[in-house]
């Protein structure tokens, strides 16, 4: 059984078996709003760091790099080429110029906002074959994932965020 692979040892079958689920559901959800940031013309590490700088708010360097899951070096080649397209840009920090503060630019955020709205839509379109009753427990679903994995601020804040600018 494919839910059992990796499972920890002792783990409830039942828990094991929602994972598996939640997991395959997460990847393809992600492959299938993944195709409307194609037209950003950003590499997905490239959008991924400008969310966390839109999201987030100005970070470190070290910082984005931590968010990220990447090296130093890996980090400043991307900010570079984010500062290169007018996407963010790099202030040394008040008091202390050896380290840099990165944000978004206005473009950056625009950017990242219309990708987000495309790929909102395309969600949209998919739930909206799933009855009332489906609706509801993706909704109870998805708040109790993002409640487990602490990201109700960071949901709140991207809420926030297309809410300003409509």
């Amino acid at each position: 059984m494919a839910a059992k692979r990796g499972a920890a040892k002792g783990s409830d079958p039942d828990l094991v078996q929602i994972a598996d689920l939640v997991h395959g559901a997460a990847i393809r959800l992600l492959r299938f709003v993944r195709r409307e940031d194609a037209a950003a013309g950003l590499s997905a590490p490239q959008l991924s760091a400008l969310s966390v700088l839109v999201f987030g708010g100005p970070q470190t360097m070290s910082r984005l790099a931590t968010a990220e899951q990447v090296r130093a070096p890996t980090m400043s080649r991307l900010v570079d080429d984010l500062e290169r397209l007018g996407l963010a840009q790099r202030l040394a920090q008040p008091g202390d110029r050896r380290v840099n503060i990165v944000r978004v630019t206005n473009a950056g955020r625009a950017l990242l906002e219309e990708g987000r709205r495309k790929r909102l839509a395309k969600l949209v379109e998919i739930l909206s074959g799933a009855s009332h009753r489906e609706q509801r427990a993706l909704r109870s679903a998805a708040q109790t994932l993002l409640r487990l994995t602490g990201a109700v601020a960071v949901a709140a804040a991207a809420n926030a965020t297309v809410a300003n600018a409509k």
